[in-house]
């Protein structure tokens, strides 16, 4: 891994495995993230720690280029899981029924 210059981001595209964006740029009431993915190579993946919206404009112009994407809502979930646990003294088992509940409440 190396720092790049944030000017020479869409030339640092080009033959990479993962794009992980970890700033609030893309989460409602924020602007997007100004990245271009044209380099990306089409078996990348793209993930983003936000959470709202669901699918950020990053991930939207990943997942219509072909690029797997992950969105922000595993990242919430387990780091809420020490938490609770710190609390209840229950550990919560992280499942596709959490996940499905937690995104009842942003509906």
């Amino acid at each position: 891994m190396k720092a790049i210059k944030w000017d020479d981001r869409e030339k640092a595209m080009k033959g990479i495995s993962l794009v992980v964006n970890a700033t609030p740029l893309g989460m409602t009431g924020q602007e997007p993230l100004k990245l271009s993915l044209k380099a990306l190579p089409k078996d990348a993946v793209v993930t983003d720690i936000v959470y709202t919206p669901l699918i950020t404009p990053l991930l939207a112009e990943a997942k219509a280029r072909g690029n797997r994407v992950i969105d922000g809502l595993g990242m919430l979930l387990y780091q809420a899981q020490p938490g609770f646990e710190a609390w209840f003294s229950v550990k919560p088992e992280v499942t596709q029924a959490l996940r499905d509940h937690v995104l009842g409440g942003f509906k």
